[in-house]
């Protein structure tokens, strides 16, 4: 393949955005995308099948970080807000689907939550700070901070809902960074939102945060970056290796072709880097091995309205551990973005497997579809059988920030810095929603610059 100025291994969304980030500031730039797989995208994977708009992953971003909504503004397209049934989000909690509220107020005054569990949550405020910087559990710092009844009805859920995790291994300070320093900061966790409340008094109200996607799905976005950056992107060749010397970097393919580039960066997942940097430095190559890609299924249906006795205005609903399911939730996504499915019908998609259970992502799929079923009908009181189906399968899918990931982290960066013009991206390692990647993309094209 020759040579080029950079080479970007990995062509999902985080190695697209920088591709683009890089060329944007330097028009000039040689720089080449290559991707193991026929097809860019990474995660974000959008099917449109009988009418019904499949996400196999990502299904959106949230508007409370500009990122992804600036890239898409200079991309030249527009982003749909959820709609308002996207607010209605449930949990399920004694066998049966509980409305999680939407204020403070409500949430005191619904029985989500028992009353000891809520004095409980009160007592927050009383409880000393722990002054160490310890890497800590979601599950024991929800626990210790807001009580047991907290974090096993509502964060426990949560927590699997964004990582499909397990929080019992789950490092806080990773996962959820601004709220286990607000500990740190403010001696506690009521005590840090009403100081943030009083600091933001004077400071002009900002828009409400939101769920937003692309009219096509999230691949829009995708296709777009990918015509923009052209010929750029090389598809279909998976890279195996790389090599330093003299100064420049050899970046060899499967197939045995190479090319020579004076910086690479790896936006491919953590295991994949991790082979490609074996030869390069073993340590970093062990590091990088130890981030768990627990397997995820999503299973989507497509069912006529009628046949959901529960109703089809919300967002979904989330399941925590304790209710001992086979599915770990399910989002009404033709509820929560417009033509997802044909008039008249519904498009649910079910997650199954991740970090607790992964032996049941990779169930066959008749197995895999009567668990989904069994369960929906439980849970959704549906009648009859869905008219449409399809199923995604990831075997690695979600990194998994565990106790640990920051030490990880700090080695990893350390060893990196010796290998002038190599570097690492990806939701791997800081935030795996599509705004932290490209947020993340963005700073990266400026260190590479500089």
């Amino acid at each position: 393949m020759g040579k080029a100025e950079a080479v970007i291994v990995g062509g999902g969304i985080s190695g697209l955005s920088l591709a683009y980030f890089l060329l944007k500031k330097k028009p000039e730039f040689d720089i080449k995308i290559i991707e193991a797989e026929k097809r860019a995208g990474g995660k974000i994977v959008t099917e449109n099948v009988s009418g019904f708009l499949c996400e196999g992953g990502v299904n959106g971003f949230l508007s409370n970080k500009p990122s992804t909504i600036a890239l898409a503004g200079e991309l030249n397209i527009e982003p749909i807000k959820g709609s308002e049934d996207s607010k209605i989000r449930y949990i399920l909690i004694n066998g049966k689907l509980t409305k999680v509220p939407d204020s403070p107020v409500k949430f005191f005054l619904s029985s989500l939550i028992s009353l000891s569990g809520k004095l409980r949550m009160i007592g927050e405020y009383f409880i000393p700070a722990m002054k160490e910087e310890v890497d800590e559990t979601v599950e024991s710092f929800v626990s210790r901070r807001v009580g047991r009844e907290f974090y096993e009805k509502l964060i426990d859920a949560m927590s699997t809902g964004i990582y499909a995790g397990d929080p019992s291994k789950m490092s806080m300070k990773s996962c959820f960074p601004k709220v286990y320093f607000l500990e740190k900061k403010y001696g506690g966790l009521i005590k840090g939102l009403l100081a943030l409340k009083k600091e933001k008094k004077d400071v002009k109200a900002q828009p409400e945060t939101v769920l937003m996607s692309f009219k096509g799905g999230m691949s829009e976005l995708i296709k777009v970056l990918e015509n923009a950056l052209s010929s750029r992107v090389v598809k279909g060749k998976k890279v195996v290796s790389i090599v330093k010397n003299n100064g420049f970097y050899t970046v060899y393919f499967e197939d045995g072709d190479s090319i020579e580039a004076e910086k690479v960066i790896l936006a491919c997942p953590a295991h994949e880097a991790s082979e490609i940097l074996k030869e390069l430095d073993r340590e970093v190559s062990d590091i990088l091995k130890t981030i768990p890609y627990p397997p995820l299924s999503v299973v989507a249906f497509g069912f006529k309205k009628e046949q959901i006795g529960f109703g089809t205005s919300l967002y979904g609903f989330l399941i925590p551990h304790r209710e001992k399911r086979k599915i770990l939730g399910t989002l009404f996504d033709s509820s929560i973005f417009p033509n997802r499915a044909p008039e008249g019908y519904v498009l649910l998609r079910t997650m199954i497997g991740g970090r607790r259970a992964p032996e049941l992502a990779m169930l066959p799929d008749e197995k895999l579809i009567d668990t989904a079923i069994s369960e929906l009908r439980d849970i959704l009181h549906i009648k009859g059988a869905p008219e449409f189906i399809k199923i995604f399968r990831w075997e690695k899918a979600i990194p998994q920030y565990e106790l640990g990931h920051e030490e990880k982290l700090r080695k990893i960066e350390q060893r990196i810095s010796k290998f002038s013009g190599l570097y690492l991206t990806g939701n791997a390692y800081r935030g795996v929603s599509v705004n932290d990647c490209i947020e993340n993309s963005m700073k990266l094209a400026e260190r590479i610059l500089l």
